[in-house]
C-alpha cells in the first residue's frame, strides 16, 4: 500500500477563514476614536488665584441675577460660561435648579477647586433688568474690562431703578382684568369692576409678599377677592339693584383668574425641558400646579360659603366680546400690552407684545372657526407667536421670552378654570363632580398646549436661523459634543435671544481640556 507522504493542502474555505473573521471585525468595531467627549482638566490656563476668585464672583452674581429675573436655566449657565470664558477660566462647571446657581473653578489636581453655591432668595418677571443684563454681557464678551470696573457696572445695573412707578404697574394689571373680561363677553358695568378689583388684588398681593406670606396662601387670598366682589354683585341683583342691569358676576372671576395665572412661569417650564434642565423644569411645573391649586382653593372657598347663603354665582354662556374679530384683537393687544407693563418691559417690547398678542389670537379665533378645537388651536396660536417673536426679536436685540410670556396671556383659559370649579362647588353630585373634572382637565390641557406651543415654535425659530447663519444649535443639558470654541465676530442672540453664542467648529483631535470616552 503506498505512502502519502506529502502535507495535506489547506482548503480554500479554511484558508478564507482568517480573512473572514477580519473582515466581520472590521464590520463590527469602529475604526475612529470614541465620539463622546469626557471634560477634563489637562493644563493650567494661567490665571492666578484671585484675579480666578473675582471672576468666579462676578459670573456667579450675574447668573443668579438672571435666574432671578426670569431667565431659563439655559441662559444662566451660558451667563456663568460666557463670562469665565472672556476672563480667561476654562474648567468651569456650572449647576442650576430652580432655587441655586453653584459655580465650581477645577484648577487641576494638585490645587483646591473654588466652588460656590448661592440661593436666589426670589423670582420675579424682570424684562427691563434682564435686558440690562443682557446687554451687559454682550459688551463684557466683546471687550473685556478690568474684573472690578466688570462689577462696578454690574451693581449699577442690578441697582437700577424700574422703567415705570408701582401706581403704574398697578393700573397695568387692572387694564389687563378689564380687557380679559371684556374678552370673554363682560358689559361696561363688570369691565369697571374687574378693573377696580384687580387694583385691589395687586395691592393686596403686594402687601402679603412684603410681609413673608407664602406664595400658596398669597394666591388663594388673591383669588378670594375678586368671587366675593362677585358674590356681592349677586347679592345686590338679589336685593332688586337695577343700575348694575342684566350682568354677570362669573367674569369678574374670569378675569381675575387671568390676572392670577399671567404671572405662572409655564412658558420658562416649557423652554428648560426643551433644553434638557429636567430639575428646573420639573420645579417650575410643579409651582405652576400648586400655584394654580392656590387659586382653586381661594375660589371654592368662597363659592361654597356663597352657596350654602343662598347667593349662588351663575355662568355665563357667552364666551367672546362679539362676532367682530376686530374688537377681539383689540382686547388681546390690551391684555399683552398691559401685562409687558407689568412685567416692566421697555417700550419697543411693549409694542412687540401687543402685535403678538394680536397674532395669536388672530390665529386662536381663525383654529376655533375651522373646528381644530380649542387646545389644538391654541397650541398652533402658541407655536406663531414662539416662532415670530424669536425671528423679531434677534433682528430688533431684544429677548423673546418677554414677548411670548405676554402674547399668551390672552389665550390663557381663566373661564375654563373658573367653569370648573363653579360645577364642582355648586353641584356636587354625581353629575357636578365629573363634568367640572372633565372642565377643569381642558383648561389644563389649553394651558400646556400654550407652553408646549411657544416652546416649540422657539426651538424651530432658532434651528432656522442656525442654519442660515451657519451656527451650530446650542445643545441640550444633557448632550455632549467635541469641539473647538472660537468667538463669533458679532455676537448673536441664544436660542431664547437672551445672550451672546459662541461659534462651534468640530474637529477631529480631542480639544484643550477635553478627553474623548465613551461609545
Amino acid at each position: 500500500m503506498a505512502r502519502n507522504d506529502r502535507p495535506t493542502r489547506p482548503t480554500g474555505a479554511r484558508r478564507g477563514l482568517p480573512s473572514l473573521r477580519s473582515s466581520t471585525r472590521r464590520a463590527m468595531r469602529p475604526s475612529g476614536p470614541p465620539t463622546d467627549e469626557i471634560p477634563m482638566w489637562t493644563s493650567p490656563d494661567g490665571v492666578d488665584r484671585d484675579t480666578a476668585q473675582a471672576v468666579i464672583d462676578l459670573a456667579m452674581r450675574a447668573g443668579v441675577a438672571m435666574l432671578a429675573t426670569g431667565a431659563s436655566a439655559a441662559d444662566v449657565t451660558a451667563t456663568v460660561l460666557m463670562l469665565t470664558k472672556a476672563y480667561g477660566l476654562t474648567s468651569v462647571h456650572v449647576d442650576v435648579t430652580y432655587t441655586s446657581v453653584t459655580v465650581s473653578y477645577h484648577r487641576g489636581p494638585h490645587a483646591d477647586p473654588m466652588t460656590i453655591m448661592r440661593i436666589v432668595p426670589f423670582r420675579s418677571q424682570d424684562f427691563t433688568r434682564l435686558e440690562r443684563l443682557r446687554e451687559l454681557i454682550v459688551s463684557l464678551t466683546q471687550e473685556t474690562l478690568p474684573v472690578d470696573d466688570a462689577r462696578v457696572r454690574f451693581d449699577g445695573v442690578v441697582s437700577s431703578p424700574h422703567p415705570y412707578r408701582r401706581w403704574l404697574v398697578t393700573g397695568a394689571g387692572g387694564v389687563l382684568a378689564a380687557g380679559a373680561a371684556a374678552l370673554v363677553g363682560a358689559g361696561p358695568f363688570i369691565v369697571l369692576v374687574s378693573f377696580l378689583t384687580a387694583l385691589v388684588v395687586g395691592r393686596v398681593m403686594s402687601w402679603l409678599a412684603s410681609a413673608g406670606v407664602a406664595s400658596f396662601f398669597a394666591q388663594s387670598v388673591g383669588a378670594a377677592i375678586p368671587t366675593i366682589v362677585a358674590t356681592l354683585v349677586v347679592v345686590l341683583q338679589s336685593r332688586g339693584v337695577t343700575i348694575i342691569g342684566d350682568v354677570s358676576p362669573s367674569l369678574v372671576v374670569a378675569s381675575g383668574i387671568v390676572l392670577l395665572l399671567a404671572g405662572l412661569s409655564v412658558v420658562g417650564a416649557a423652554e428648560d425641558a426643551l433644553e434638557g434642565y429636567y430639575v428646573t423644569a420639573g420645579a417650575r411645573a410643579f409651582e405652576v400646579v400648586v400655584l394654580t391649586l392656590g387659586i382653586t382653593v381661594g375660589v371654592s372657598t368662597v363659592l361654597s360659603f356663597g352657596q350654602r347663603l343662598g347667593f349662588p354665582i351663575a355662568i355665563t354662556s357667552q364666551t367672546r366680546l362679539t362676532d367682530a374679530i376686530a374688537l377681539q384683537v383689540a382686547c388681546a393687544v390690551v391684555i399683552s400690552a398691559a401685562f409687558a407693563v407689568m412685567s416692566y418691559a421697555r417700550g419697543r417690547v411693549v409694542l412687540a407684545a401687543g402685535v403678538a398678542g394680536a397674532l395669536g389670537w388672530l390665529a386662536l379665533a381663525l383654529g376655533e372657526q375651522a373646528g381644530i378645537g380649542t387646545i389644538t388651536a391654541s397650541a398652533i396660536a402658541a407655536a406663531i407667536v414662539g416662532f415670530i417673536s424669536r425671528v423679531v426679536a434677534r433682528r430688533l436685540g431684544f429677548s423673546a421670552l418677554a414677548v411670548t410670556t405676554a402674547a399668551i396671556v390672552p389665550l390663557l383659559p381663566g373661564r375654563l378654570a373658573y367653569q370648573g370649579i363653579s360645577e364642582i362647588v355648586s353641584r356636587p353630585d354625581e353629575t357636578g363632580v365629573p363634568s367640572g373634572l372633565t372642565t377643569l382637565a381642558q383648561a389644563f390641557g389649553t394651558g400646556l398646549a400654550l407652553a408646549a406651543g411657544v416652546a416649540m415654535g422657539t426651538y424651530f425659530a432658532s434651528l432656522l436661523q442656525a442654519k442660515r447663519t451657519g451656527e451650530r444649535p446650542r445643545p441640550a443639558a444633557a448632550a455632549s459634543r467635541t469641539t473647538v470654541t472660537k468667538a463669533a465676530a458679532e455676537p448673536t442672540l441664544s436660542d431664547t435671544g437672551d445672550l451672546p453664542r459662541v461659534m462651534t467648529q468640530t474637529v477631529d483631535e480631542p480639544a484643550a481640556g477635553v478627553v474623548r470616552g465613551g461609545a
